[in-house]
């Protein structure tokens, strides 16, 4: 696995700054992959924004009719699984192939899944479909970064503009993708929606495929080559797993039912490995041992972080659509319009949070309280919805949800851009990748969790869900804010 994913690297033939400012006073590469990555994010989230709905909507409604319960435990799932596969493609450009080529067929497998989804009827469709855009979305969420890193020298001062300009292209495709698969859905029917999201991402397969040719050959650069010799043995067990994966499912040993659970359990299998490997292993110094050690309390503040922040594709989906007044001027809002409201707040907001980070200096908070409070945040997002519990349909104002989506994205801010920041300060230096990677674990465990916690969401009796939940991740939130210091000792000189 690739240590580029968040330590870029850095183009062996950088372009002269002065002569290639052909894209917002950036390199013009970096419309290629800001353009792939905004058409996929477009169709990702677009595709989201209807998927549970689809999944739990009747027959007579364009669904598969399955529980809330199922449903909402193979979105968690699917969402783990995405987060899974960021391992697997960051291998596979570091051993294999590099970041570029990676990227490239991750587009296309992404593409390939969401026409399985418009197109394949039933069950078939959402197992082909979610397979691939899961797979195909690890791929190139694990490499874009690496690829947008090569058209900078390190002393370029224009490479946190340039990332800011990529980011924004993430939010601007988080933002129309479920505002306009959810008017086709709406209107036409879900599989309209799916196809639509496979446009979108076909409409970024082409730009990059054009704009492809451009990008420095550090992008292509294998950081690690696999020997010859090990390449047929990892063909060997890549095959064997696939085969393993099929044979389960074909004989009910992995269902719709407890699929959540066997990612939940595999994730964590995973993220204890590594941390054994890491911490066991003679190639770090007791220096970097300690640092590892304190890496644990914040792996566990942001697996409890996501498993609340990505109930917005589960919980939040079943409650805009059975409780949200999502009446606007006489006209029905679609339920997936909800989930623009946070890539707003992202897209306002981060600049906000740079600058205060940036003014404070070595004044701002530590790593550790800044989990600490985006913890404790998340955790307060939910009790905002006691008031409105017990209510019936259409009695939670759209105004409500919106300031609870402003807490949810305060809470992200805290979390997510700082994760992946102390994952690479805190990691070793013969284990970088693997830090990243255990960053990306916490993630999907908490993606995968929050599958799982939305199957015990009683829509008749939500304040021991949203009331218990957000008291968890308060008090861990706490704890974590009361041994910030012995953490942030432990960290050895990284704040």
């Amino acid at each position: 696995m690739s240590s580029d994913i968040d330590s870029p690297a850095v183009d062996e033939e950088p372009v002269d700054p002065k002569r290639d400012t052909g894209f917002f006073g950036q390199p013009r590469p970096l419309a290629t992959v800001f353009g792939v990555e905004m058409w996929e994010r477009f169709s990702f989230y677009g595709m989201q924004g209807i998927l549970l709905i689809y999944l739990y909507y009747s027959a007579a409604e364009g669904g598969l009719g399955l529980p809330q319960a199922t449903a909402a435990g193979i979105v968690g799932a699917y969402g783990g699984a995405v987060y899974l596969s960021t391992i697997l493609g960051a291998w596979i450009a570091d051993r294999l192939l590099g970041s570029e080529r990676v990227l490239f067929i991750s587009a296309v497998v992404i593409m390939l899944g969401h026409i399985g989804l418009a197109l394949l009827p039933g069950f078939a469709g959402v197992i082909v479909g979610l397979i691939l855009v899961a797979v195909g979305s690890g791929g190139l969420k694990a490499n874009a970064t690496s690829v947008v890193g090569t058209l900078y020298k390190p002393e370029d001062p224009r490479r946190d503009a340039g990332f800011s300009l990529f980011y924004l292209g993430i939010n601007l495709g988080a933002f129309f993708g479920p505002i306009l698969t959810g008017l086709l859905q709406s209107t036409l029917g879900f599989h309209w929606g799916f196809a639509l999201a496979a446009v979108g991402m076909a409409i970024g397969l082409t730009q990059y495929a054009f704009g492809r040719k451009n990008l420095p050959a550090a992008s292509h650069r294998i950081a690690n080559p696999l020997p010859a010799n090990r390449r047929p043995l990892v063909i060997v067990i890549g095959v064997a797993a696939v085969l393993l994966i099929l044979v389960c499912v074909f004989t009910g040993l992995i269902t719709a039912t407890n699929l959540v659970t066997i990612v939940i359990a595999l994730t964590v299998v995973a993220a204890v490995a590594y941390f054994i490997v890491i911490l066991t292993s003679s190639r770090i110094d007791p220096t970097e041992r300690s640092r590892v050690f304190a890496f644990i309390p914040l792996f566990i503040a942001s697996v409890a972080f996501w498993s609340l922040y990505q109930q917005q594709f589960t919980v939040l989906t079943i409650y805009s659509d059975e409780k949200l007044n999502r009446s606007l001027f006489g006209w029905e809002m679609p339920v997936s319009w909800v989930q623009s409201i946070n890539p707003i707040f992202i897209i306002i907001l981060s600049g906000v949070f740079a600058a205060i980070w940036t003014k404070l200096g070595t004044r701002q908070p530590s790593t550790p309280v800044k989990f600490a409070l985006g913890t404790m945040i998340m955790g307060a997002a939910f009790l905002l919805f006691l008031p409105f519990a017990g209510g019936g349909p259409n009695s939670t104002p759209l105004l409500a949800i919106v300031l609870i989506l402003l807490v949810f994205t305060v809470a992200e801010l805290f979390i997510s851009p700082v994760g992946l920041s102390v994952a690479t300060k805190l990691a070793p230096r013969a284990f970088t990748t693997q830090m990243v990677a255990l960053f990306f674990l916490s993630v999907a465990l908490g993606s995968a969790i929050s599958g799982q916690l939305a199957s015990l969401y009683d829509i008749h009796n939500e304040v021991p869900y949203f009331g218990v939940l957000g008291g968890i991740a308060i008090v861990l939130g706490a704890i974590l804010l009361l041994f910030a210091k012995p953490v942030l000792a432990l960290m050895k000189g990284i704040r």
